[in-house]
């Protein structure tokens, strides 16, 4: 039997709610402790590549998310200075049937709506708002368990309660994300298709959220200027309009022509602990938050949550449960973060490299590119 029964888990984001659900399935009950008042949306648009729709669908949310979100046929890379297609991954019925689970774009709010009717649904989950929460102390004497799960995200209180874990620290990079509505987009907007836009130093993403009627637009682009720690703020575009001065004429004007973009500076987390290999863990951006290169972040904390409840489930002791998680999910997230990479030096390319990378591309076809994506969107969780 399972040395683990009971959990407190800190934050009720993605990461949160999945662990809770996760926990469940396996008779393991759960506390979850969220500061905010109200669970209110962060963020407008998310990928959900297969490897997490997978977890999903086993915790029977399919059908809901479903209902909630498109399925683009394909993913596109395309040029930023002539709008012409590089690369094309099939996606749609061809994700299905090669990764066996869909790749879905939606709005993130419907994301944790789903998990949060989820939760409060389970009679194994409670869920407390209005909980702030600056100590491992803190959350134990609230809710006292078994075992004590830091979702709290990147600026996570619970990392000064696990030795070796490291803060947060900017990338170098930050996002611009705003919304255009179909009505009012542009013809090369394609409403079928996840398609990132390629240039110097910078990257657009644009794909639709059928639940809004919109494009979700993400512009990514260097900064060496660490702006303030903290979420997204009106910032200058300006300095937005001159990054992409050299890009099609056809982007410029749907990035000047932008209602209120909000600038989010990207923060990740350095290699550091995740476990206090005792009773603490950290998990989802609280452990290894990462830039948005590979369109994983949110697939890593759904992951780590299936993960994590498979090893309590099985071990006889937390601690050992515990470090047996950090080993087998670190070397998993290692190579995503390494994929991030290298996506980070291939979109954002210049000059020989960038007229490189095309032709490389031009010479693979979609099966080829799909096949590279095997380990990571057909990625199963250890039982």
């Amino acid at each position: 039997m399972s040395s683990t029964r009971s959990a407190t888990i800190v934050g009720a984001g993605i990461a949160g709610l999945t662990a809770a659900l996760s926990l469940a399935r396996k008779g393991i009950a759960s506390h979850i402790l969220e500061q905010a008042p109200a669970l209110e949306e962060v963020g407008a648009g998310l990928q959900l590549s297969p490897n997490a729709s997978r977890i999903l669908a086993d915790l029977g949310l399919l059908d809901a998310l479903s209902a909630r979100w498109s399925e683009p046929d394909h993913i596109l890379l395309s040029s930023g200075s002539t709008l012409a297609p590089l690369a094309s991954v099939p996606a749609g019925k061809a994700a299905r049937t090669r990764w066996g689970a869909p790749y879905g774009v939606l709005p993130r709010a419907s994301l944790q709506a789903v998990l949060l009717e989820a939760v409060r649904d389970e009679p194994l989950c409670t869920l407390a708002t209005g909980q702030r929460i600056e100590t491992a102390q803190d959350a134990l004497a609230i809710a006292p368990a078994d075992v004590l799960i830091g979702a709290d995200g990147v600026w996570s209180r619970l990392r000064q309660a696990v030795p070796g874990a490291l803060p947060a620290r900017y990338s170098g990079n930050v996002a611009w994300r705003f919304l255009v509505p179909y009505a009012a987009a542009p013809s090369f907007l394609n409403p079928r298709t996840v398609t990132a836009f390629l240039g110097p130093q910078a990257h657009l993403v644009a794909y639709p959220l059928a639940q809004t009627q919109a494009f979700n637009i993400v512009a990514i682009h260097q900064s060496a200027e660490a702006p303030p720690e903290g979420w997204s703020r009106s910032g200058d575009t300006a300095t937005l309009l001159s990054t992409f001065s050299g890009w099609h004429n056809d982007i410029r004007r749907l990035l000047d022509d932008a209602r209120a973009p909000l600038m989010w500076p990207l923060f990740e987390c350095p290699d550091g602990a995740w476990t206090d290999g005792r009773k603490t863990v950290l998990i989802g951006d609280a452990a290894h938050a990462m830039t948005p290169f590979a369109a994983q972040g949110a697939a890593m904390a759904i992951e780590d949550a299936a993960l994590l409840a498979n090893r309590l489930a099985e071990a006889t002791d937390t601690g050992q449960a515990l470090r047996q998680f950090e080993t087998t999910r670190r070397a998993r997230v290692a190579r995503v973060r390494s994929r991030g990479a290298f996506n980070r030096f291939a979109y954002h390319a210049r000059g020989p490299i960038a007229l490189a990378r095309n032709l490389v591309l031009s010479l693979r076809g979609p099966e080829s590119l799909a096949a590279d994506l095997d380990w990571l969107y057909g990625y199963r969780t250890p039982s």
